[in-house]
């Protein structure tokens, strides 16, 4: 039976967390909204106009949203050509390919983002497929982002596990079905993911490498 290794990517295998909320919070005031950082921290990894709705609510005028999320992705676009890498990243996923396990990436990311994102982790020869926002209707915390990218891996929930940096995240794999294992690298707190649905926690690609052998992965 196929057992999937499911991966986010920002925040998880590359370090752009902060990089968006930079680009979050320029955006959100060249539109005329103090959106505090900390915030935006927090509501990174939903996608662009449930990220927008989370931090500025159902009665915001909702014609400024395309334009928000268009500065977005043009002063994030800026990092396309330096976005790092977690150490260990790329040597994680083709760990675990060599391991037997069908590595997919599930991502809010497409388009150029995305190819900008696969470029710097550099494992393509272990990533059989990937599951982004240009997929589905509904992104994380949905469990849609997840179950598309069993559904590419041919692998059951109950043999896989989703990898995150995010409360989404792990609200999303759990939802699917899948055992989830939380990243500290994103920034989230340890006890807010494992409240969301952590069954363990790593501090970053690295970190869970190191132990491979002592989780779900083992």
């Amino acid at each position: 039976m196929t057992r999937a290794a499911v991966f986010d990517v920002d925040g998880t295998l590359v370090d752009t967390n902060h990089l968006h909320v930079t680009s979050w919070w320029e955006a959100f005031r060249q539109a005329g909204h103090d959106a505090p950082m900390h915030a935006i921290h927090r509501s990174v990894g939903l996608g662009s106009t449930d990220l927008i709705a989370h931090l500025l609510g159902e009665d915001r005028d909702q014609d400024q949203d395309a334009g928000i999320s268009a500065a977005h992705k043009t002063l994030y676009g800026t990092y396309y050509e330096r976005l790092p890498a977690f150490r260990d990243a790329g040597r994680l996923l083709r760990t675990l390919a060599a391991n037997g396990w069908t590595v997919v990436l599930a991502t809010s990311a497409g388009g150029s983002e995305l190819s900008a994102l696969r470029r710097a982790i550099d494992a393509d020869d272990a990533i059989t497929a990937t599951a982004s926002a240009d997929d589905v209707e509904r992104g994380k915390p949905a469990p849609e982002p997840v179950e598309r990218a069993l559904e590419l891996a041919g692998a059951e929930a109950g043999r896989s596990v989703f990898v995150g940096d995010t409360v989404w995240d792990m609200a999303a794999g759990s939802k699917a079905g899948t055992t989830c294992v939380g990243l500290l690298c994103g920034g989230i707190p340890r006890a807010a993911l494992t409240e969301a649905g952590a069954a363990v926690i790593h501090d970053d690609p690295a970190d869970l490498l190191a132990h491979l052998a002592e989780g779900p992965f083992g």
